[in-house]
């Protein structure tokens, strides 16, 4: 289960989250997507709870789409340092 690197701090904003890398000073907003998929992940959920709570809320998503935005928004938050999995 990955968790937030230490020294990224999240809150929701009217949008969605928006995270803040103190190390490096860098800011990201997510969109509604990808605020689930994270909440998701932080909260235990896997890649399937994400794509489940997906095709749930948002009625035209589809499971194929909704399972590449997962693996998408969890390579973004992997590749931009965000996240790393637990130890």
């Amino acid at each position: 289960m990955p968790t937030l690197k230490h020294g990224v701090l999240l809150t929701e904003t009217e949008y969605g989250l928006a995270l803040l890398d103190q190390e490096s000073a860098e800011y990201w907003t997510l969109n509604p997507t990808a605020a689930v998929v994270l909440r998701n992940l932080l909260d235990g959920g896997g890649p399937e709870r994400a794509v489940e709570i997906l095709t749930t809320r948002y009625e035209d998503v589809d499971t194929d789409l909704a399972a590449e935005d997962v693996r998408r928004i969890t390579d973004e938050l992997r590749d931009a340092g965000l996240v790393v999995p637990d130890p």
